[in-house]
């Protein structure tokens, strides 16, 4: 625990699942916090913890030389830091901006360009992990940024991540979090596409993901987005929506940069499917009951 005479006082702006849980463990490892959101009622309980309010992302950048955000997308981050009331403005010279929000890379290097303007330094550090690694502090965590800033704000880095690692410059870290949503959903597809056909051949999913998990199959999402597509569970997690939308950045990253993803296409299209039939809002893994439901029934 940092001692509260050396603590650092961190900026904190988006408090929806993942970004409360990043607050919090801020405030567990010692820090000064300082929360923002759009909807003020979300900082109540980190008030209620010990963090200060801010009403403006303009006030924040005046209280804090360390600001972290997580948003939930591209138009969002930049209208934070460069719209009305802004945090750009007032962020002093020598600051730092970590954005842990799955946006643009093409964006993210722009925002960087027009914060070093300003001698501000950003870092794009998208995470993954979940509402509970984000609650426990366990997240891992994938930077973008030069090497001096990386060191400068590897600590506050530390307290909300158990994996922290710099992938390269800016818009680097973007990268490597849309290849973890590539191949996280492609993952997904095939354990859907696995339950499908057990279930048709008249054999029970449940026996056979317990059989899977014994061998090559075994991953993160047979062992915990496989039971909620079994109990059809939907409750979130991590919304269908909003993997829509990082399956469209790194299709969007794909074409820029020539590469051909034909099972993320795929993912994408099952993925519009559900979110157009009333389910953004569920979990993602509700694309195993989209599947589902187009399988033969069992023999």
């Amino acid at each position: 625990m940092t001692s509260s005479a050396t603590r650092d006082t961190i900026g904190f702006i988006g408090l929806g699942v993942m970004g409360r849980g990043m607050a919090a463990s801020l405030l567990r490892a010692g820090h000064d916090v300082v929360v923002h959101n759009r909807s003020r009622a979300a900082e109540t309980p980190l008030a209620a913890a010990g963090a200060r309010r801010a009403v403006t992302p303009a006030e924040l950048g005046g209280m804090a030389r360390v600001v972290m955000l997580c948003l939930s997308d591209t138009a969002a981050v930049e209208s934070v830091l460069f719209g009305p009331q802004g945090l750009a403005a007032s962020l002093p010279a020598g600051a730092f901006v970590i954005d842990t929000s799955t946006i643009s890379a093409s964006a993210t290097r722009e925002h960087a360009r027009r914060l070093a303007e300003r001698q501000v330094a950003l870092l794009d550090a998208p995470v993954s992990g979940g509402q509970q690694a984000a609650e426990q502090g366990t997240l891992s965590c994938m930077v973008g940024a030069s090497e001096a800033a990386f060191a400068a704000c590897l600590p506050y880095l530390q307290a909300i991540a158990s994996r922290v690692l710099r992938v390269g410059d800016n818009g680097a870290g973007q990268v490597a979090k849309a290849c973890n949503q590539v191949a996280v959903s492609a993952v997904m597809l095939g354990v859907a596409e696995a339950f499908a056909l057990a279930r048709s051949s008249g054999v029970d999913p449940a026996v056979v993901r317990e059989a899977l998990l014994g061998g090559a199959a075994r991953s993160a999402v047979l062992e915990k987005n496989a039971v909620r597509i079994l109990q059809r569970d939907f409750k979130p997690g991590f919304r269908a929506g909003l993997m829509r939308k990082d399956l469209r950045l790194a299709l969007d990253a794909a074409r820029d940069a020539g590469a051909c993803l034909p099972v993320a296409s795929t993912t994408l299209q099952w993925l519009e499917a559900l979110c157009n039939t009333g389910h953004a809002e569920d979990d993602w893994s509700a694309v195993g009951q989209l599947i589902a439901e187009m399988a033969a029934p069992p023999r």
